[in-house]
């Protein structure tokens, strides 16, 4: 069982990244997919996350109209592309693959069966 993060960087504000996160080992298409954040000193907080048809997507409000979540399920991999990045988006950035979602909009770090070890992404003002 892995997932693989990468796509992680040093970026000015205004720029652009495109983190890709690659499944091996399990059924990837079986589950909905979650990517979280986590700054130094702070929890671990819900980004973005598309359903395991990849018809229905979810932001937090932080990231909305700036980043986009999608998945290639021939591909056993999902996507976050970064848009108008300012310095507090800088984090480690992992994916995650949802066990459930209990509804509202919100992945859970609890609710995760598979994590990634994640990707530094760094924003300079």
């Amino acid at each position: 069982v892995q997932l693989q993060a990468s796509g992680g960087g040093l970026v000015q504000a205004g720029g652009s990244l495109r983190l890709s996160c690659a499944a091996s080992g399990w059924t990837f298409s079986n589950y909905d997919m979650v990517w979280f954040r986590q700054a130094p000193g702070k929890e671990r907080d819900f980004v973005a996350a598309i359903r395991r048809t990849g018809g229905i997507t979810y932001y937090a409000d932080s990231v909305k109209e700036r980043f986009t979540i999608s998945r290639d399920n021939a591909k056993n991999t999902v996507y976050l592309q970064m848009n108008s990045l300012k310095p507090e988006d800088t984090a480690v950035y992992y994916c995650a693959a949802a066990r459930y979602y209990r509804g509202s909009y919100y992945y859970y770090v609890d609710d995760m069966e598979f994590w990634g070890k994640g990707t530094q992404v760094t924003v300079s003002s």
